[in-house]
């Protein structure tokens, strides 16, 4: 396909850079209010492989922040929804779809299934975020973790630190404790906000039906977030010799 669509982006990064996007092959984990914008925002810069990998599908209360999420998509599977979206954008992706909530073993066969240059973690459960950053770097792949969005409305206190610089965040601070126990205290770079959260927002379940206690969200937080993890995975490849 013709990439005349890409050619504002060339501007800006010649055809070096564009190339190097092209060439670049980067895994996508979560596609809820973070996950799905970094992955568009991939798309539009011109990434030519991806692999996205969502279980879930679209609640009506995922609407107010998430980019799959329509009232005529309720129910419809996330994965299938954003592909969509990014074959529609770039007809020419090298998309890989996986439609699973992963568990530890099937994380590592999915990440050693291709020749990834970039993971981006956009898990909002700590222990598969841990699984996923740790086989990330046991096999010496550069990743980006998204933290806490929840309880948050402040866009100028969102960053991009290592995990040891990260403060004023519940999610951040969980990652931080489960590492330091096996010895990680640096390392790899993070989304996060330094805004202390909303307290008021928090609102407190039974734990019945698996759910968790959760803080508000608005509409831009999350996909701040996103663009903050793509803005850092797209930067480095251009810059990438």
């Amino acid at each position: 396909m013709d990439k005349y669509w890409l050619e504002r982006t060339e501007l800006l990064i010649k055809e070096d850079g564009l190339d190097k996007l092209m060439k670049a092959n980067i895994l996508v984990v979560g596609l809820g209010g973070v996950g799905s914008f970094a992955a568009e925002f991939l798309a539009r810069a011109g990434v030519g492989s991806m692999t996205i990998v969502d279980g879930d599908t679209v609640d009506i209360t995922n609407i107010n922040r998430q980019l799959p999420a329509l009232h005529s998509t309720i129910g419809q599977h996330k994965v299938e929804i954003v592909a969509e979206r990014l074959l529609d954008i770039n007809p020419s992706l090298n998309l890989v779809k996986i439609n699973e909530f992963l568990n530890p073993e099937r994380m590592e066969e999915v990440i050693d299934s291709g020749k990834f240059n970039y993971i981006l973690d956009c898990i909002d459960s700590v222990t598969p975020k841990l699984f996923l950053i740790k086989a990330a770097r046991k096999r010496k792949i550069k990743v980006i973790s998204s933290m806490g969005a929840g309880g948050k409305t402040d866009p100028s206190k969102v960053m991009v630190r290592d995990i040891s610089k990260t403060h004023n965040c519940f999610l951040a601070k969980q990652v931080r404790k489960r590492l330091k126990k096996e010895k990680i205290n640096k390392g790899f770079r993070c989304v996060f906000s330094n805004e202390l959260q909303k307290e008021e927002s928090l609102k407190m379940t039974d734990g019945s039906n698996f759910k968790k206690s959760f803080y508000g969200t608005i509409s831009f937080i999350p996909a701040i977030f996103g663009l903050y993890a793509a803005a850092e995975v797209i930067n480095h490849l251009v810059k990438k010799d």
